[in-house]
């Protein structure tokens, strides 16, 4: 198991949280997303090393940008 924490900007909602959410929650390991507009946080738990480039890459696709914190 391994944790990491990025920062996602351009968050404003629930919603916005929910399609970060299920968009990383999609990448093959992920075990475990938490994420929050209103501090810009996403914490991502996998159940062997997080893949940095695919977090990134499903932040990209729910439409907002992320670097790892």
């Amino acid at each position: 198991m391994s944790t990491a924490q990025y920062q996602v900007t351009g968050m404003t909602c629930g919603h916005c949280e929910a399609s970060v959410r299920e968009e990383v929650d999609g990448v093959a390991g992920v075990t475990d997303v938490q994420v929050s507009s209103a501090t810009g946080s996403l914490t991502v738990t996998a159940a062997g090393d997080v893949d940095d480039a695919a977090i990134l890459a499903a932040v990209t696709e729910a439409g907002y940008s992320a670097v790892r914190a």
